[in-house]
C-alpha cells in the first residue's frame, strides 16, 4: 500500500510538472501598452467657413488619420503674437511638428522655432526659410500657378463660346478678378489665370479689384459686383469667401472659383476651380517626424505629386470640349513643352521681358536680387517655394492698388 501511495504521488508530481510546462508553452504575452500617439499641431487663420482654411483642415485630418497620428488643431488664429502663443502651446502639449497656414503667421512661427529647437515648424506660403537658417523651420507651397493657368484655359474657352454665340463681341471679352492683396502670391495667381485664358482667347483683357483682406464676404461680393457693373463677363478670385461666387450666381455671370467647387451654391455659373491639395505635404511632414528624417527648407508640390488639382467641370456652365483641352495643356505643362510664364506670351509696357530680378530673398528693403528669366520663361517657385512673380503685364488693369 505504501508503495502504491508512493507511486501515485510520483505520478501526480509528474502530471503537475507536465501541466505546468504545457501551460507555459501555451501562454501568450500580454499586449504591451499602446505607445502614445505622435501629436501634430495645426494653426489656421480661420475655420471651415473659409474655403482657404477648410482646404487645409481637410488635408490635415486626412493625413493624420491615414498615418495614425493625433491632430491638435487651433482655428481662428490671427496674424499676430497670438500665433506665437498658439505655436508655443502646441509645442508644450508635446506636438512634434506645428504647421501654420497663413502668410502673416511667419514671423511668429520663426520665433517659436527658435524657442523650441526639438519641434519642427512648417509654414505654408512663407518666404524666409531659405534665408533664416533655422534648422527646424520650413516653408511649403505648390505650383498652383499651373492650376490657375489650366482654370484660365477653361475661362478662355467659355469666352470663345460667348463670342461665337453672339452674346459678346471679341473686344468685350473682359474678365474680372477679386484679389485679396497686392502680394506676389496674388499677382502670380491672377497673371497665370489671365495667361491661361489668353492662350485660347487672344482678345481677352482683365480688371482686378483688391479687398485688403483674405476673408471678407461683404467686400468680396462688393468687388465682384463692381467688376460685373464695369462690364466683366466672367470672374475669378483669390480671396477666401463665397462673396464673389454668389455675386456671379445672382448676376448670371460665369465664375471660376478657388480652393474647391462652388457648384452646389452656384449651379448655373460655376465652371471649375483650382486648388492646392495639401495632403501630400502633410503626409511628407508627418513621415519625416515619424522616421526622424529632414524636412526640406522649401518644398514645392506639383501636378505630378498630386498637390495641384482641378475640381470636376460643371458641364452646365463650361464650354464644350473644356475637359479635353485641359488634359492637352496639362500634358504640356508636365512635359515642359508649355511654361505658364513664357515670355513670348506677354509683354510689359509693350516690350518683351528678357531679364528680371525678383525679390526672392525677402527682407524689409524689398530688394530684387535674383535673376529669374531663364530659357525664355519666368522661373516661378524654383528659387523658393512661395511665389515671387510680381510683374505687371499688359492686358491686366488694376482698379485699386492701396493694399
Amino acid at each position: 500500500m505504501k508503495n502504491f501511495k508512493r507511486v501515485l504521488a510520483v505520478l501526480m508530481s509528474i502530471a503537475l510538472i507536465v501541466c505546468c510546462f504545457a501551460a507555459c508553452g501555451n501562454k501568450t504575452e500580454e499586449p504591451a501598452t499602446n505607445e502614445a500617439k505622435i501629436k501634430i499641431g495645426f494653426i489656421f487663420l480661420h475655420d471651415e467657413n473659409s474655403t482657404y482654411d477648410n482646404n487645409f483642415l481637410i488635408a490635415a485630418k486626412a493625413a493624420c488619420e491615414k498615418l495614425g497620428v493625433e491632430a491638435v488643431i487651433k482655428t481662428n488664429i490671427p496674424e499676430s503674437n497670438e500665433c506665437y502663443e498658439a505655436a508655443a502651446d502646441l509645442a508644450d502639449q508635446g506636438c512634434k511638428a506645428v504647421f501654420a497656414d497663413s502668410f502673416g503667421h511667419e514671423d511668429f512661427m520663426i520665433k517659436a522655432a527658435k524657442e523650441f529647437p526639438d519641434v519642427q515648424f512648417c509654414h505654408a506660403t512663407g518666404t524666409r526659410a531659405h534665408t533664416e537658417n533655422v534648422a527646424n523651420y520650413h516653408n511649403a507651397f505648390a505650383s498652383i500657378y499651373e492650376g490657375r493657368y489650366l482654370a484660365g484655359v477653361a475661362a478662355g474657352l467659355k469666352l470663345n463660346e460667348m463670342i461665337e454665340s453672339g452674346k459678346i463681341t471679341a473686344d468685350k471679352a473682359k474678365m474680372g478678378y477679386v484679389g485679396a492683396y497686392t502680394y506676389a502670391e496674388v499677382i502670380s495667381g491672377y497673371t497665370s489665370f489671365y495667361l491661361g485664358a489668353k492662350s485660347v482667347c487672344p482678345s481677352v483683357t482683365m480688371e482686378v479689384q483688391f479687398t485688403g483682406s483674405w476673408y471678407d464676404e461683404t467686400k468680396e461680393k462688393e468687388a465682384a459686383n463692381l467688376l460685373i457693373n464695369k462690364g466683366c463677363v466672367l470672374l475669378s478670385q483669390h480671396a477666401d469667401s463665397m462673396g464673389a461666387p454668389t455675386a456671379c450666381e445672382t448676376a448670371g455671370v460665369p465664375d471660376v472659383s478657388y480652393n474647391g467647387s462652388t457648384v452646389q451654391a452656384c449651379p448655373n455659373t460655376f465652371i471649375i476651380a483650382s486648388r492646392i491639395n495639401w495632403e501630400p505635404y502633410m503626409e511628407y511632414m508627418i513621415k519625416a517626424v515619424q522616421n526622424g528624417t529632414s524636412i526640406d527648407a522649401d518644398w514645392v508640390g506639383t501636378l505630378a505629386t498630386g498637390s495641384v488639382e482641378l475640381t470636376d467641370i460643371n458641364t452646365k456652365a463650361a464650354a464644350e470640349g473644356t475637359q479635353a483641352k485641359i488634359e492637352e495643356v496639362k500634358k504640356g505643362l508636365q512635359d515642359g513643352t508649355i511654361h505658364v510664364f513664357d515670355t513670348k506670351t506677354f509683354t510689359v509696357d509693350g516690350k518683351a521681358l528678357s531679364s528680371y530680378k525678383a525679390d526672392v530673398d525677402s527682407d524689409e528693403n524689398y530688394v530684387h536680387e535674383t535673376e529669374v528669366i531663364k530659357d525664355g520663361y519666368f522661373s516661378e517657385s524654383e528659387f523658393r517655394s512661395a511665389p515671387y512673380f510680381d510683374v505687371r503685364i499688359d492686358g491686366i488693369t488694376l482698379l485699386n492698388e492701396k493694399f
